[in-house]
């Protein structure tokens, strides 16, 4: 017979690496040394494979908490309120507010409620989309840098450079 599942909650739960990190690492060796998905083995010695998708998630939570990360496994519709975007975004509730009345991410409201929702998968792309042009202007700004010459100039010099230039 077996135990039914709870459903699981809309609150996201966290969860903080163990104290004691010696079986998390010794878990990511065994994880890491094998490319082919493990078997659960259930308490009644039954043994099912795990889908490779599975296996993923759990290398990739088995490494983070390895490094002392708290993790959360959530499904990728989620719904999120204005302040849990701002902070998956490390931005205020205001400037999160000021990118939903610009358009920069796609929203619902709850009905007739002035309360918005965003998903979680909008805000993640959203997230990704500024990651990859940060590192675009990084890397225009250094290319530019690099003819310019900026990169064999003296440390010395271009202090002084840089008082003058604030003095003007």
């Amino acid at each position: 017979m077996s135990t039914p599942v709870p459903s699981p909650s809309r609150e996201p739960r966290v969860v903080a690496p163990p104290e004691d990190l010696q079986e998390m690492l010794n878990l990511a060796r065994l994880l890491e040394s094998h490319s082919a998905p493990a078997m659960l083995l259930g308490p009644d010695g039954e043994q099912i494979p795990l889908p490779l998708e599975i296996y993923e998630v759990l290398r990739q939570v088995v490494n983070a908490m390895g490094n002392g990360a708290s993790v959360s496994v959530e499904p990728i519709d989620r719904q999120l309120t204005t302040q849990q975007a701002a902070n998956l975004l490390g931005v205020s509730r205001n400037t999160l507010v000021r990118l939903l009345d610009e358009h920069e991410l796609p929203f619902e409201r709850l009905g007739a409620s002035r309360h918005r929702r965003l998903r979680l998968q909008d805000v993640l792309a959203y997230r990704e989309r500024k990651r990859i042009d940060r590192r675009s202007r990084l890397d225009e700004l250094t290319r530019q840098a690099s003819e310019d010459g900026l990169y064999d100039v003296d440390a010395g010099a271009y202090r002084n450079a840089l008082a003058e230039a604030r003095k003007s």
